[in-house]
C-alpha cells in the first residue's frame, strides 16, 4: 500500500476587496461603457434608455455598435440581479429595452 499525499491547500477564492463572482468583476472593470451612476435605479424606462443610448454613443471603448452595447449592458444587469430583482424593477427594465429599440429605431 502506498502512502497518499495530503491535498495541497487551494488559495482562497476571496481575497480582500475582490468578488468571487466574475460578474462582479465585469461590473467594476468592464471596458464596455461608462454608465451614469444609478442609471438602473431610475423609475422611468425612457430615462434609462436615453442614458444608455447616450453612454453607448459617446463611448470610445465599446466593441459593437451603440444599440448592441446599450442592450447588452441592460440585459447583463437584469441577468446579474437574477431572482433578487423585484418584479416591479424587472418590468421597468424590460420596458426600457423596448424604449431602447424605439430610440434606435430598431422596431
Amino acid at each position: 500500500m502506498t502512502a497518499t499525499k495530503p491535498h495541497a491547500k487551494k488559495p482562497s477564492a476571496r481575497k480582500r476587496g475582490t468578488s468571487r463572482y466574475w460578474s462582479g468583476r465585469v461590473t467594476r472593470e468592464s471596458d464596455a461603457l461608462d454608465l451614469r451612476q444609478g442609471v438602473f435605479t431610475l423609475d422611468d424606462p425612457k430615462k434609462i434608455a436615453t442614458s444608455l443610448k447616450r453612454s453607448a454613443e459617446h463611448s470610445k471603448r465599446r466593441k459593437a455598435e451603440p444599440y448592441r452595447s446599450a442592450l447588452s449592458m441592460l440585459t447583463f444587469y437584469i441577468n446579474r440581479a437574477g431572482r433578487n430583482l423585484p418584479t416591479r424593477r424587472k418590468n421597468i427594465l424590460n420596458r426600457a429595452k423596448v424604449e431602447l429599440e424605439r430610440l434606435f429605431k430598431k422596431a
